[in-house]
């Protein structure tokens, strides 16, 4: 198990860009699988998460080849009987995106397997939506008990009408997936429309899927026969941008985020603005200059801030770890609801061990009571429980006095690429210690 030894208090300034989007390139991965014609992939980022998952796909017969953050695949040529091996169950329960294996699988091949995925420990991530939208779609489950998996098969799937019980963003691009080789049309209701569905959507489109709709929670796919190969990009990492802009408002000295794609980043900016931050759109470029002091915003009747997380346009769950950490130094106070995940603010007795003022009220709330850097957080040993709580607690050890020591950064190394490295480039000290 790998380590973060971080000294604390050194100031960062300089110019960082954000890597390729995590959960985009899961989705257009998998969505390779729909041809036997070469799909190219620029920017894809090359972190534990990702990686596992080409790893996987060239297991089952994907070929695969690279320059630099370019990959192109081609699966010609697969081993659906690998689909029933051990050794593919293990490596699917190890790792949440291999889910979105299946609507491929199922729209080209007519069979999928399905294990209980891995992921982040953050409460109950369920699969309903998945399974419920093969259902509508025509696909057949059988459950193997004494394997903890599930058989999945169709002779053919048709289009259908559907209203998912929730705004899945996997769900919504399993199902998409599936339904592009379906035959008839396939109507879903209440479909994610987050910017990486959409990049999903439009890169299908371009393999001569005909899906409208898109952008909207309402999308309609008319089923073709096959598709073919193109080429695509990855946005930057929404995420990424987040953890940068608290992590500038922390400890900055004045830092820049190049190349963003600020229209893709929805309320993100405004939400930090809420808490007092400066985010400077300079071009397609963001600037946050050095902030000695910054002031969370009350509501217009005078009430204490609220910050809950939605499904898209609304506030995105995965960066409400950073939030709380960059409230702590803050002048005021914020509630933050987590409703999506019911374990995901446990986190949190680490911070209030470094220092920090934080009642958790219960598993989806928390008061943060900022201390306006007149308390400066203290150094501590800790563990990385997930990928977003883990890149929260860096940046909280970056402004900390004394040192700290992160465990089990194998969780961060899921969604960040080389972020010692970059972050020491302006000037973090961190090191990595096995």
């Amino acid at each position: 198990m790998a380590a973060f030894i971080i000294e604390g208090g050194h100031p960062l300034s300089g110019t960082i860009q954000p890597q390729g989007a995590k959960n985009e390139a899961l989705e257009v991965i998998c969505a390779t699988l729909l041809t036997s014609e070469p799909v190219r992939i620029d920017n894809i980022p090359q972190i534990r998460d990702v990686m596992n998952l080409i790893q996987l796909l060239k297991d089952i017969g994907v070929k695969v080849s690279n320059k630099d953050n370019s990959y192109t695949f081609v699966a010609d040529d697969l081993n659906l009987d690998y689909l029933q091996s051990n050794e593919f169950v293990q490596k699917c329960a190890q790792l949440r995106g291999s889910v979105m294996m299946i609507g491929p699988l199922l729209a080209r091949m007519g069979k999928a397997v399905i294990a209980k995925p891995g992921g982040d420990k953050i409460g109950r991530r369920r699969l309903d939506t998945h399974f419920l939208g093969f259902e509508r779609l025509g696909a057949h489950f059988n459950p193997v008990p004494e394997r903890g998996i599930y058989e999945i098969s169709t002779h053919q799937l048709k289009g259908r009408y559907m209203l998912l019980d929730e705004a899945s963003v996997t769900g919504t691009a399993n199902i998409v997936m599936a339904a592009v080789m379906a035959h008839g049309t396939t109507t879903i209701y209440n479909a994610a429309c987050e910017p990486y569905l959409q990049q999903l959507c439009k890169m299908l489109n371009r393999m001569g899927a005909r899906i409208s709709g898109i952008a909207s929670n309402l999308l309609t796919i008319e089923g073709v026969e096959t598709l073919h190969g193109t080429s695509h990009q990855v946005l930057p990492d929404m995420i990424e941008v987040g953890s940068f802009i608290g992590m500038a408002a922390m400890v900055g000295q004045g830092i820049r985020i190049k190349d963003v794609s600020i229209k893709d980043l929805g309320i993100i900016p405004s939400t930090f603005r809420r808490m007092g931050i400066k985010v400077k759109e300079e071009g397609d470029d963001l600037f946050i200059p050095q902030m000695r002091h910054y002031e969370i915003q009350s509501f217009i009747d005078g009430t204490i801030m609220t910050l809950a997380d939605a499904p898209w346009p609304g506030l995105t769950p995965d960066l409400l770890s950073v939030l709380i950490t960059v409230a702590t130094q803050a002048r005021g106070s914020v509630l933050f609801h987590q409703k999506m995940f019911e374990s995901r603010l446990f986190f949190v007795d680490k911070l209030i061990d470094m220092g920090a003022q934080i009642i958790l009220c219960d598993p989806h709330r928390a008061v943060v009571v900022g201390h306006d850097r007149k308390l400066q957080l203290r150094g501590g040993r800790m563990s990385s429980p997930d990928i977003r709580a883990g890149i929260a607690l860096l940046i909280a050890a970056m402004s900390a006095k004394g040192t700290s020591r992160i465990y089990n950064i194998e969780q961060i190394d899921r969604g960040y690429e080389n972020i010692e490295a970059r972050l020491n480039a302006l000037g973090a000290r961190i090191e990595r210690v096995n």
